[in-house]
């Protein structure tokens, strides 16, 4: 297990669990599976990735899944690379990987709170609200 050069968060250290296979064939209900215990201490996040991405890292041809209204947004947590890329990149995450996707997201959170998913609120806001 290696540990992100990330300072502890209010949630833990943000721990890299990839897997050490070359490559993983990422299926729909594997990342759903992935972010949702990635995320089991930030319900929020769970529900800001169903929305934003529907669960979805990859394409089905395997390509990165990129946003539809700003194709600047990458991956599961459709964190934004034109704002988020060199900061991602200064901790040492690559936002195209499904894992420091969502260690990102997770960084974010711990600095702005859900604010940087805002855009998708008026479908993760109502769901946590109901629960």
């Amino acid at each position: 297990m290696m540990v992100v050069p990330v300072a502890d968060t209010a949630y833990g250290t943000i721990v890299n669990t990839e897997p050490s296979v070359a490559k993983t064939v990422e299926t729909k209900a594997s990342t759903e599976t992935i972010v949702r215990e990635y995320f089991s201490d930030i319900p929020v996040m769970v529900q800001i990735a169903r929305c934003e991405s529907t669960f979805r890292h990859t394409r089905a041809d395997g390509s990165v899944l990129r946003g539809e209204i700003d194709a600047a947004d990458t991956g599961v947590m459709q964190i934004n690379k034109r704002f988020h890329s060199r900061t991602a990149s200064e901790l040492g995450l690559d936002l195209e990987n499904l894992y420091d996707n969502m260690k990102y997201a997770r960084y974010l959170y711990e600095k702005k709170g859900t604010q940087p998913w805002r855009a998708s609120s008026p479908c993760w806001g109502r769901t946590i609200a109901m629960k």
